[in-house]
């Protein structure tokens, strides 16, 4: 199974599960311009958390961006790698 991607917004009293990097990228830019705050913490699936006697403890998610609409060009960064990923060939 892929590893599902999390964001975070709104001061981080919103999250939201996504399946790929294409849907977090959909998402931002459909919300985020209505949302409270610009910023959107992106975090992507890594390996589970192993508790001391060995057995499964659940999922973990890493920190791999953080997006911030109010940033100058962050919206035409954002539609250009949705773009491009949506290309034949382009990055999934």
């Amino acid at each position: 199974m892929p590893a599902q991607w999390q964001i975070r917004f709104d001061n981080g009293h919103q999250q939201r599960y996504l399946p790929d990097r294409q849907a977090v990228l959909r998402y931002v830019l459909t919300v985020g311009l209505k949302a409270a705050s610009p910023r959107f913490e992106v975090f992507r699936e890594s390996d589970p958390v192993v508790l001391g006697d060995g057995s499964p403890g659940g999922r973990a998610f890493s920190l791999v961006e953080i997006i911030d609409l109010a940033r100058p060009g962050e919206v035409e960064r954002l539609r250009a790698e949705l773009s491009a990923a949506s290309q034949p060939g382009g990055r999934p």
